[in-house]
Protein backbone atom coordinates (compact mmCIF):
# COMPACT_ATOMS: atom_id res chain seq x y z
CA UNK A 1 0.00 0.00 0.00
CA UNK A 2 1.37 3.40 -1.01
CA UNK A 3 1.63 6.15 1.59
CA UNK A 4 1.10 8.81 -1.08
CA UNK A 5 -1.86 10.42 -2.86
CA UNK A 6 -1.02 12.21 -6.13
CA UNK A 7 -3.23 15.13 -7.16
CA UNK A 8 -2.80 16.72 -10.59
CA UNK A 9 -3.47 20.47 -10.44
CA UNK A 10 -4.73 20.62 -6.84
CA UNK A 11 -6.29 24.02 -7.59
CA UNK A 12 -9.71 25.60 -7.16
CA UNK A 13 -11.72 22.96 -5.28
CA UNK A 14 -8.76 20.60 -5.63
CA UNK A 15 -6.93 22.59 -2.98
CA UNK A 16 -9.10 20.71 -0.46
CA UNK A 17 -7.59 17.34 -1.38
CA UNK A 18 -4.26 17.55 0.52
CA UNK A 19 -5.84 18.08 3.96
CA UNK A 20 -8.47 15.41 3.29
CA UNK A 21 -5.91 12.82 2.18
CA UNK A 22 -3.53 13.71 5.01
CA UNK A 23 -6.33 13.25 7.57
CA UNK A 24 -6.94 9.81 6.03
CA UNK A 25 -3.28 8.86 6.51
CA UNK A 26 -1.89 9.61 3.06
CA UNK A 27 0.92 12.02 2.17
CA UNK A 28 -0.23 14.40 -0.59
CA UNK A 29 1.93 14.93 -3.68
CA UNK A 30 1.14 17.75 -6.12
CA UNK A 31 1.64 17.66 -9.87
CA UNK A 32 1.24 21.01 -11.60
CA UNK A 33 0.38 20.94 -15.31
CA UNK A 34 2.73 23.87 -15.92
CA UNK A 35 5.42 25.85 -14.17
CA UNK A 36 2.71 28.16 -12.83
CA UNK A 37 -1.02 27.61 -12.23
CA UNK A 38 -3.48 29.02 -14.80
CA UNK A 39 -4.43 32.68 -14.12
CA UNK A 40 -7.87 31.82 -12.73
CA UNK A 41 -6.38 29.47 -10.12
CA UNK A 42 -3.34 31.39 -8.88
CA UNK A 43 -4.76 32.17 -5.44
CA UNK A 44 -5.66 28.53 -4.79
CA UNK A 45 -2.14 27.17 -5.36
CA UNK A 46 -0.68 26.23 -1.98
CA UNK A 47 2.56 24.26 -2.54
CA UNK A 48 3.29 24.25 1.20
CA UNK A 49 0.40 21.80 1.66
CA UNK A 50 2.30 18.98 -0.07
CA UNK A 51 5.14 16.67 0.82
CA UNK A 52 6.44 16.92 -2.73
CA UNK A 53 5.66 19.04 -5.81
CA UNK A 54 6.34 18.11 -9.44
CA UNK A 55 5.94 20.26 -12.55
CA UNK A 56 5.02 19.20 -16.08
CA UNK A 57 7.45 20.69 -18.61
CA UNK A 58 6.24 18.91 -21.73
CA UNK A 59 7.56 15.36 -21.38
CA UNK A 60 4.79 13.25 -19.87
CA UNK A 61 6.90 10.07 -19.91
CA UNK A 62 9.66 11.75 -17.91
CA UNK A 63 7.12 13.09 -15.43
CA UNK A 64 5.62 9.63 -15.01
CA UNK A 65 9.08 8.23 -14.25
CA UNK A 66 9.52 10.88 -11.54
CA UNK A 67 6.25 9.78 -9.96
CA UNK A 68 7.06 6.06 -9.92
CA UNK A 69 9.04 6.57 -6.72
CA UNK A 70 5.73 6.95 -4.85
CA UNK A 71 4.46 3.57 -6.07
CA UNK A 72 1.09 5.21 -6.82
CA UNK A 73 -2.15 3.27 -6.62
CA UNK A 74 -4.20 6.13 -8.12
CA UNK A 75 -3.96 9.71 -9.35
CA UNK A 76 -6.81 12.23 -9.20
CA UNK A 77 -7.34 15.56 -11.02
CA UNK A 78 -8.00 18.52 -8.77
CA UNK A 79 -9.14 21.07 -11.35
CA UNK A 80 -10.24 21.27 -14.97
CA UNK A 81 -6.73 22.22 -16.10
CA UNK A 82 -5.34 18.93 -14.80
CA UNK A 83 -7.85 16.48 -16.29
CA UNK A 84 -5.97 15.65 -19.49
CA UNK A 85 -2.54 15.32 -17.90
CA UNK A 86 -3.96 13.13 -15.16
CA UNK A 87 -5.47 10.81 -17.80
CA UNK A 88 -2.12 10.52 -19.57
CA UNK A 89 -0.20 9.78 -16.38
CA UNK A 90 -2.68 7.11 -15.29
CA UNK A 91 -2.31 5.30 -18.61
CA UNK A 92 1.47 5.22 -18.20
CA UNK A 93 1.64 4.39 -14.50
CA UNK A 94 -1.56 2.38 -13.96
CA UNK A 95 -2.83 1.34 -17.38
CA UNK A 96 -6.44 0.22 -17.54
CA UNK A 97 -7.43 1.71 -14.17
CA UNK A 98 -8.61 5.13 -15.32
CA UNK A 99 -11.28 6.52 -17.60
CA UNK A 100 -11.50 5.36 -21.22
CA UNK A 101 -8.24 6.60 -22.84
CA UNK A 102 -9.64 6.92 -26.36
CA UNK A 103 -12.30 9.33 -25.10
CA UNK A 104 -9.92 11.57 -23.11
CA UNK A 105 -10.57 14.64 -25.26
CA UNK A 106 -14.34 14.16 -24.89
CA UNK A 107 -13.98 14.78 -21.17
CA UNK A 108 -12.34 18.16 -21.73
CA UNK A 109 -13.05 19.56 -25.21
CA UNK A 110 -16.67 20.62 -25.72
CA UNK A 111 -16.79 19.72 -29.41
CA UNK A 112 -15.30 16.26 -28.85
CA UNK A 113 -17.80 15.91 -26.01
CA UNK A 114 -20.66 16.48 -28.45
CA UNK A 115 -19.17 14.06 -30.96
CA UNK A 116 -18.92 11.37 -28.28
CA UNK A 117 -22.61 11.82 -27.45
CA UNK A 118 -23.53 11.48 -31.12
CA UNK A 119 -21.47 8.29 -31.44
CA UNK A 120 -23.26 6.85 -28.40
CA UNK A 121 -26.73 7.86 -29.63
CA UNK A 122 -27.26 10.33 -26.77
CA UNK A 123 -29.36 13.40 -27.70
CA UNK A 124 -27.44 16.67 -27.71
CA UNK A 125 -27.70 20.30 -28.78
CA UNK A 126 -26.80 21.25 -32.34
CA UNK A 127 -23.39 22.90 -32.51
CA UNK A 128 -20.36 23.47 -34.69
CA UNK A 129 -16.68 24.11 -33.98
CA UNK A 130 -14.81 26.34 -36.42
CA UNK A 131 -12.25 29.10 -36.75
CA UNK A 132 -13.70 30.17 -40.10
CA UNK A 133 -16.49 32.75 -40.22
CA UNK A 134 -17.72 31.60 -43.62
CA UNK A 135 -17.96 27.99 -42.45
CA UNK A 136 -19.89 29.14 -39.39
CA UNK A 137 -22.36 31.08 -41.51
CA UNK A 138 -22.86 28.13 -43.84
CA UNK A 139 -23.58 25.83 -40.87
CA UNK A 140 -26.03 28.31 -39.34
CA UNK A 141 -27.89 28.61 -42.63
CA UNK A 142 -27.99 24.84 -43.17
CA UNK A 143 -29.42 24.34 -39.69
CA UNK A 144 -31.94 27.20 -39.99
CA UNK A 145 -30.26 29.04 -37.11
CA UNK A 146 -29.38 32.34 -38.81
CA UNK A 147 -31.06 35.14 -36.91
CA UNK A 148 -31.98 32.86 -34.02
CA UNK A 149 -30.69 32.91 -30.45
CA UNK A 150 -27.27 31.26 -30.14
CA UNK A 151 -24.57 30.53 -27.60
CA UNK A 152 -20.92 31.22 -28.48
CA UNK A 153 -18.07 29.99 -26.30
CA UNK A 154 -14.53 28.57 -26.30
CA UNK A 155 -14.11 24.81 -26.73
CA UNK A 156 -12.01 24.68 -23.56
CA UNK A 157 -12.95 26.97 -20.68
CA UNK A 158 -14.57 26.79 -17.26
CA UNK A 159 -17.01 28.57 -14.89
CA UNK A 160 -18.86 30.43 -17.65
CA UNK A 161 -15.70 32.16 -18.89
CA UNK A 162 -16.25 33.84 -22.28
CA UNK A 163 -19.68 32.31 -22.81
CA UNK A 164 -21.91 34.70 -24.78
CA UNK A 165 -25.50 34.69 -25.91
CA UNK A 166 -26.44 36.14 -29.28
CA UNK A 167 -30.04 37.31 -29.22
CA UNK A 168 -32.44 36.99 -32.13
CA UNK A 169 -31.14 39.05 -35.02
CA UNK A 170 -27.92 39.87 -33.14
CA UNK A 171 -24.42 40.11 -34.55
CA UNK A 172 -22.99 36.63 -34.00
CA UNK A 173 -19.83 37.57 -35.94
CA UNK A 174 -18.76 40.14 -33.34
CA UNK A 175 -18.98 37.55 -30.52
CA UNK A 176 -17.30 34.96 -32.73
CA UNK A 177 -14.25 37.19 -33.17
CA UNK A 178 -14.38 38.28 -29.53
CA UNK A 179 -13.70 34.66 -28.51
CA UNK A 180 -11.43 33.54 -31.36
CA UNK A 181 -7.72 33.92 -30.65
CA UNK A 182 -8.16 35.24 -27.12
CA UNK A 183 -6.51 33.70 -24.04
CA UNK A 184 -9.16 32.49 -21.61
CA UNK A 185 -8.89 32.38 -17.82
CA UNK A 186 -7.34 28.93 -17.90
CA UNK A 187 -4.47 30.43 -19.90
CA UNK A 188 -5.47 28.66 -23.15
CA UNK A 189 -5.73 30.35 -26.54
CA UNK A 190 -9.14 29.90 -28.15
CA UNK A 191 -8.02 28.48 -31.50
CA UNK A 192 -11.61 27.86 -32.57
CA UNK A 193 -15.12 28.84 -31.50
CA UNK A 194 -18.07 26.67 -30.52
CA UNK A 195 -21.43 27.90 -31.81
CA UNK A 196 -24.44 26.23 -30.25
CA UNK A 197 -28.20 26.46 -30.52
CA UNK A 198 -29.72 28.15 -27.48
CA UNK A 199 -31.20 25.73 -24.96
CA UNK A 200 -34.37 26.94 -23.25
CA UNK A 201 -35.33 25.29 -19.98
CA UNK A 202 -34.19 24.60 -16.43
CA UNK A 203 -30.52 23.91 -15.78
CA UNK A 204 -29.23 21.37 -13.29
CA UNK A 205 -25.87 20.45 -11.84
CA UNK A 206 -25.47 16.71 -11.34
CA UNK A 207 -22.43 15.58 -9.37
CA UNK A 208 -21.46 11.93 -9.57
CA UNK A 209 -18.87 9.41 -8.46
CA UNK A 210 -18.10 6.32 -10.49
CA UNK A 211 -16.36 3.04 -9.68
CA UNK A 212 -15.64 0.52 -12.45
CA UNK A 213 -18.20 2.18 -14.71
CA UNK A 214 -21.01 2.11 -12.12
CA UNK A 215 -22.23 5.65 -11.51
CA UNK A 216 -23.68 7.07 -8.28
CA UNK A 217 -25.12 10.46 -7.41
CA UNK A 218 -23.26 12.77 -5.01
CA UNK A 219 -25.68 15.71 -5.20
CA UNK A 220 -28.09 17.43 -7.59
CA UNK A 221 -28.83 21.16 -7.74
CA UNK A 222 -31.22 23.31 -9.69
CA UNK A 223 -29.53 26.40 -11.06
CA UNK A 224 -31.04 29.81 -11.46
CA UNK A 225 -29.01 32.07 -13.73
CA UNK A 226 -29.37 35.60 -15.00
CA UNK A 227 -28.01 37.34 -18.06
CA UNK A 228 -26.43 40.74 -18.40
CA UNK A 229 -26.05 42.09 -21.87
CA UNK A 230 -24.59 39.30 -23.96
CA UNK A 231 -23.10 37.40 -21.03
CA UNK A 232 -24.88 34.12 -20.34
CA UNK A 233 -24.74 32.01 -17.25
CA UNK A 234 -24.24 34.52 -14.45
CA UNK A 235 -25.11 32.38 -11.47
CA UNK A 236 -27.86 33.75 -9.23
CA UNK A 237 -28.71 30.82 -6.95
CA UNK A 238 -28.58 27.06 -6.50
CA UNK A 239 -31.11 24.85 -4.72
CA UNK A 240 -30.24 21.32 -3.62
CA UNK A 241 -32.72 18.56 -4.48
CA UNK A 242 -33.42 15.18 -2.87
CA UNK A 243 -32.43 12.03 -4.76
CA UNK A 244 -36.06 10.90 -5.01
CA UNK A 245 -37.24 14.27 -6.37
CA UNK A 246 -39.09 13.77 -9.70
CA UNK A 247 -36.73 16.30 -11.33
CA UNK A 248 -33.73 14.19 -10.32
CA UNK A 249 -35.33 10.98 -11.50
CA UNK A 250 -35.99 12.58 -14.89
CA UNK A 251 -32.34 13.65 -15.22
CA UNK A 252 -30.50 10.62 -13.89
CA UNK A 253 -30.88 8.11 -16.77
CA UNK A 254 -29.71 10.72 -19.28
CA UNK A 255 -26.79 11.73 -17.05
CA UNK A 256 -25.63 8.10 -16.80
CA UNK A 257 -25.72 7.89 -20.60
CA UNK A 258 -23.58 11.03 -20.82
CA UNK A 259 -21.00 9.62 -18.39
CA UNK A 260 -20.81 6.41 -20.40
CA UNK A 261 -20.57 8.31 -23.69
CA UNK A 262 -17.52 10.33 -22.63
CA UNK A 263 -15.84 7.35 -20.98
CA UNK A 264 -16.00 8.26 -17.30
CA UNK A 265 -15.49 5.00 -15.43
CA UNK A 266 -13.91 6.06 -12.16
CA UNK A 267 -13.86 9.13 -9.96
CA UNK A 268 -15.69 12.42 -9.99
CA UNK A 269 -18.15 13.57 -12.62
CA UNK A 270 -19.57 17.07 -12.85
CA UNK A 271 -22.44 17.32 -15.34
CA UNK A 272 -24.50 20.35 -16.33
CA UNK A 273 -27.80 19.45 -17.99
CA UNK A 274 -30.63 21.58 -19.36
CA UNK A 275 -34.11 20.11 -19.17
CA UNK A 276 -35.74 21.35 -22.36
CA UNK A 277 -39.14 20.77 -23.92
CA UNK A 278 -37.48 17.98 -25.93
CA UNK A 279 -35.96 16.35 -22.86
CA UNK A 280 -32.56 16.67 -21.13
CA UNK A 281 -29.65 18.07 -23.11
CA UNK A 282 -26.02 18.25 -22.04
CA UNK A 283 -24.42 21.65 -21.53
CA UNK A 284 -21.05 20.19 -20.53
CA UNK A 285 -19.43 17.45 -18.47
CA UNK A 286 -16.16 17.38 -16.52
CA UNK A 287 -14.17 14.55 -14.95
CA UNK A 288 -13.18 16.36 -11.75
CA UNK A 289 -14.76 17.77 -8.57
CA UNK A 290 -17.24 20.64 -8.78
CA UNK A 291 -15.61 24.02 -8.19
CA UNK A 292 -16.77 27.44 -7.09
CA UNK A 293 -17.10 26.62 -3.39
CA UNK A 294 -19.45 23.77 -4.18
CA UNK A 295 -17.78 21.22 -1.93
CA UNK A 296 -18.73 23.20 1.16
CA UNK A 297 -22.39 23.60 0.23
CA UNK A 298 -22.64 20.00 -0.93
CA UNK A 299 -21.43 18.79 2.46
CA UNK A 300 -23.86 21.10 4.27
CA UNK A 301 -26.79 19.84 2.21
CA UNK A 302 -25.92 16.14 2.02
CA UNK A 303 -23.21 15.46 4.60
CA UNK A 304 -20.93 14.40 1.74
CA UNK A 305 -19.17 15.80 -1.31
CA UNK A 306 -16.78 14.94 -4.13
CA UNK A 307 -13.67 15.34 -2.00
CA UNK A 308 -14.94 13.12 0.83
CA UNK A 309 -16.30 10.55 -1.63
CA UNK A 310 -12.93 10.35 -3.41
CA UNK A 311 -10.89 9.90 -0.24
CA UNK A 312 -13.32 7.34 1.20
CA UNK A 313 -13.07 5.28 -1.98
CA UNK A 314 -9.35 5.62 -2.68
CA UNK A 315 -8.11 5.15 0.88
CA UNK A 316 -10.75 2.95 2.55
CA UNK A 317 -12.41 1.26 -0.42
CA UNK A 318 -15.81 2.65 0.53
CA UNK A 319 -18.39 3.06 -2.24
CA UNK A 320 -21.81 4.74 -1.87
CA UNK A 321 -24.74 4.26 -4.23
CA UNK A 322 -26.43 7.64 -3.74
CA UNK A 323 -26.89 10.52 -1.31
CA UNK A 324 -29.19 11.87 1.40
CA UNK A 325 -30.51 15.42 1.50
CA UNK A 326 -30.03 16.24 5.18
CA UNK A 327 -31.19 19.87 5.02
CA UNK A 328 -32.64 22.33 2.50
CA UNK A 329 -29.98 24.73 1.27
CA UNK A 330 -29.99 27.68 -1.10
CA UNK A 331 -26.75 29.26 -2.27
CA UNK A 332 -26.86 32.84 -3.53
CA UNK A 333 -24.23 34.53 -5.70
CA UNK A 334 -24.05 38.27 -5.10
CA UNK A 335 -23.56 40.18 -8.34
CA UNK A 336 -21.50 43.35 -8.79
CA UNK A 337 -23.40 45.42 -11.37
CA UNK A 338 -20.28 47.13 -12.72
CA UNK A 339 -16.55 47.49 -12.24
CA UNK A 340 -15.44 50.07 -9.72
CA UNK A 341 -14.94 50.87 -6.05
CA UNK A 342 -17.15 48.85 -3.70
CA UNK A 343 -18.24 51.68 -1.41
CA UNK A 344 -20.78 50.22 1.02
CA UNK A 345 -19.84 46.81 2.32
CA UNK A 346 -22.11 47.62 5.27
CA UNK A 347 -25.11 47.11 2.99
CA UNK A 348 -25.13 43.54 4.28
CA UNK A 349 -25.19 44.51 7.96
CA UNK A 350 -27.97 42.58 9.66
CA UNK A 351 -27.98 39.69 7.24
CA UNK A 352 -27.12 37.39 10.16
CA UNK A 353 -30.59 38.08 11.62
CA UNK A 354 -32.36 36.32 8.75
CA UNK A 355 -34.02 33.12 9.99
CA UNK A 356 -32.29 30.95 7.40
CA UNK A 357 -28.89 32.68 7.39
CA UNK A 358 -25.98 30.27 7.67
CA UNK A 359 -22.87 31.83 6.14
CA UNK A 360 -21.63 34.69 4.00
CA UNK A 361 -18.32 35.50 2.39
CA UNK A 362 -17.68 38.88 0.77
CA UNK A 363 -14.78 38.44 -1.60
CA UNK A 364 -13.65 42.08 -1.50
CA UNK A 365 -13.10 44.66 1.21
CA UNK A 366 -14.97 47.95 1.31
CA UNK A 367 -13.52 50.54 -1.10
CA UNK A 368 -11.69 47.84 -3.08
CA UNK A 369 -11.89 47.89 -6.87
CA UNK A 370 -14.13 44.99 -7.88
CA UNK A 371 -14.83 43.56 -11.34
CA UNK A 372 -18.29 43.50 -12.85
CA UNK A 373 -19.79 40.06 -12.29
CA UNK A 374 -19.81 38.14 -15.58
CA UNK A 375 -19.11 34.56 -14.39
CA UNK A 376 -18.30 32.48 -11.31
CA UNK A 377 -14.80 33.92 -11.12
CA UNK A 378 -16.12 37.47 -10.65
CA UNK A 379 -19.02 37.19 -8.18
CA UNK A 380 -18.88 39.74 -5.36
CA UNK A 381 -19.99 37.50 -2.50
CA UNK A 382 -21.63 34.19 -1.57
CA UNK A 383 -24.53 33.71 0.82
CA UNK A 384 -25.83 30.38 2.16
CA UNK A 385 -29.34 30.00 3.52
CA UNK A 386 -30.50 26.82 5.31
CA UNK A 387 -33.99 26.18 6.68
CA UNK A 388 -36.61 23.45 6.91
CA UNK A 389 -39.37 25.74 5.60
CA UNK A 390 -39.20 26.55 1.84
CA UNK A 391 -41.29 29.70 2.33
CA UNK A 392 -38.76 31.06 4.84
CA UNK A 393 -36.00 30.40 2.33
CA UNK A 394 -37.94 32.32 -0.33
CA UNK A 395 -38.61 35.26 1.98
CA UNK A 396 -34.99 35.53 3.12
CA UNK A 397 -33.78 35.16 -0.44
CA UNK A 398 -35.80 38.23 -1.39
CA UNK A 399 -34.32 40.13 1.55
CA UNK A 400 -30.80 39.31 0.34
CA UNK A 401 -31.69 40.56 -3.15
CA UNK A 402 -32.98 43.79 -1.62
CA UNK A 403 -29.63 44.28 0.10
CA UNK A 404 -27.79 43.54 -3.12
CA UNK A 405 -29.87 46.15 -4.95
CA UNK A 406 -28.41 48.82 -2.65
CA UNK A 407 -24.78 48.04 -3.48
CA UNK A 408 -22.87 51.15 -4.53
CA UNK A 409 -20.08 50.78 -7.05
CA UNK A 410 -18.26 53.97 -8.10
CA UNK A 411 -16.57 54.04 -11.48
CA UNK A 412 -12.81 54.65 -11.16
Amino acid sequence: MSDFAIIVDPLSTGQEYPAAFRTAGRRPVAVLSGLEPPPAYTTSWNPQDFDHVHYFTGDVQALAEELRQYEPEYLVPGAESGVELCDQLIEILLPGTGNVPSLASARRHKWDMAQALTAAGVPRLRQVLTADEAEAEEWLRANDLLGRRLVIKPPKSAAGDEVYVVFEGGDWRERFHRVLGRANKLGLINDAVLIQEYAEGTEYLVDTYSVDGVHALVDVCRYTKVGRGDKIGIYRRIDFLAEDDPEVQALWPYTRDVLDAVGIRIGCGHVEVMMTADGPRLIEVAARPAGGGHQMVSELATGDNHIKRTVAHRVRGEVRDGFDLVQHLRGIFIIAPSEGYFRNREVFDGIESLKSFHWMKVLHEADAVVPATVDLFTCLAWVILIHSDPQTLDEDYQRVLEMEAKIVIETP
